[in-house]
């Protein structure tokens, strides 16, 4: 039906609308290098940031770099929030408030779905105790955080139907502590949390050993739920789900996004929570059953992360702002401000279940999510790491839906979309040999990441049934 629409306008003489991946390419062309760099410039000015450093010197310290970053997200128009917790751990011997800076720009049509992109604003040196030294923080997370600021000035001057957080989170070195202040904060404001865009260390390209790699990003995310898992255990052995919890799913949307947007930039989908033996603020996220995903780096410089500033054998170390590649940055900026412009477009995913166990055909169901006005089913091999076969349709419309995106067989053809409810058949399809989901889709085309028909695939936070 839309190719004969498109002919439609061709023949009248009008211009075909432009594809929704065109948009989301023109959305993100006003990325700017020049802005990045300011933008890290004015952070390394604070001297240092770390967690326990100074939080009322006008000049110096986290409490500085909260206040400034405070304006320049008013300077764009957003109003901004600044949740705190008093916290304490083996990093924070004493009770210290952990305070993040916020900016929400509400959307228009559906301002209780959110999507989140944070970096954190915190910076340390070797000692994670040391919070008097210099400590500049360029890449880590100066460039996450810089990503952040770049996408609220690009995103404020366009309205989207849901709402789009901007946050630079406090006491990550410290302990993940700014990453539960937010989660704490989305949780008692009743947000429908749709995705966390964890942004931490996303500005060098060129590691200590001579590896460069400025054409990669790594995206890192859970397989199964770790929320609700104590529950979800026997029911994933059984059903599945080891490799499609909503982060992995965020995970596969990002991959799909920067390969269709061509910015230069491919997504390397690393099946890890996070780096091996590390953590970073999305995990507190995670934890409370939000979908989120780690962005970062394809290589590290260790020599340029929590480092006192120095020179051994001819040797510098630390982290900062001549390290940053520019270029770089801004492609993975790109890749955040299309991924945020698209899912705020999107109706949020479906909560989809299968069955057909014992059958040559197999049956998805789910509730109507208010705002889409159509579907897409899709389904992959269980050892695939990519959907590979979707089809479009809409709740209760009777229609067949038949070439697939993707591999098509004989025994592939055809999915029944069938009324009155939210309900696609799909033929000669066996339940045990693909892993199925659903998508939702808009009126103007923006598509939700895909929920997977599994044991906590929704992508809401995981609720145990009653115990009888």
């Amino acid at each position: 039906m839309r190719q004969f629409a498109v002919l439609g306008l061709l023949l009248m003489g009008a211009a075909p609308p432009p594809s929704v991946d065109a948009k989301l390419r023109a959305i993100a062309a006003p990325v700017s290098q020049a802005e990045l760099r300011s933008t890290i410039t004015a952070l390394v000015g604070f001297g240092t940031r770390h967690t326990l450093s100074s939080q009322t010197d006008p000049k110096r310290g986290i409490g500085a770099a909260l206040n400034w970053t405070e304006g320049r997200f008013r300077s764009l128009g957003l109003p901004t929030v600044r949740p705190c917790e008093v916290m304490t751990n083996q990093r924070v011997p004493t009770p210290t408030r952990i305070c993040d800076m916020v900016a929400i720009q509400t959307g228009t049509e559906r301002p209780n779905d959110v999507v989140i992109i944070q970096g954190h604003i915190d910076s340390r040196v070797t000692d994670v105790m040391n919070f008097t030294s210099d400590a500049p923080g360029a890449n880590d997370d100066g460039s996450g955080t810089a990503a952040v600021i770049e996408a609220a000035r690009v995103l404020s001057k366009r309205k989207f139907p849901g709402t789009i957080v901007y946050a630079a989170l406090s006491g990550e070195e410290q302990g993940l502590m700014g990453g539960k202040v937010l989660a704490n904060y989305a949780k008692a404001q009743g947000w429908n949390v749709v995705a966390v865009l964890n942004n931490d260390i996303i500005g060098n390209s060129c590691s200590s050993d001579g590896l460069c790699d400025a054409t990669h990003a790594r995206v890192l995310s859970e397989g199964p739920r770790s929320q609700g898992q104590s529950d979800l255990a026997a029911q994933t052995h059984s059903l599945g789900g080891e490799n499609d919890a909503p982060s992995r799913n965020l995970s596969r949307y990002l991959d799909s996004l920067a390969d269709r947007l061509k910015i230069g930039l491919d997504v390397r989908q690393i099946w890890r929570t996070d780096r091996f033996g590390r953590g970073g603020d999305h995990i507190p996220f995670l934890e409370m059953g939000y979908p989120a995903a780690r962005i970062s780096v394809a290589i590290e410089n260790y020599d340029w992360q929590h480092q006192d500033l120095r020179t051994e054998n001819g040797k510098r170390y630390g982290d900062t702002i001549d390290h940053v590649d520019f270029a770089y940055l801004a492609k993975m900026a790109k890749l955040n401000v299309a991924a945020l412009a698209s899912i705020a477009s999107a109706p949020p995913p479906p909560e989809p279940k299968v069955e057909g166990a014992v059958s040559t055909d197999t049956t998805l169901t789910w509730q109507a999510v208010p705002a889409a006005a159509s579907y897409r089913v899709w389904w992959r091999r269980t050892d695939g790491n990519r959907w590979e076969v979707s089809r479009e349709g809409k709740c209760g419309s009777g229609e067949h839906s038949g070439a697939a995106e993707g591999y098509v067989s004989p025994s592939s053809a055809t999915v029944a979309f069938v009324p009155p409810s939210c309900r696609a058949v799909l033929p000669h399809i066996r339940v045990d040999d693909w892993v199925f989901g659903v998508s939702s889709v808009s009126t103007d085309g923006f598509e939700s990441p895909v929920a997977s028909a599994v044991p906590g695939g929704t992508f809401k936070p995981f609720v145990a049934p009653p115990k009888k």
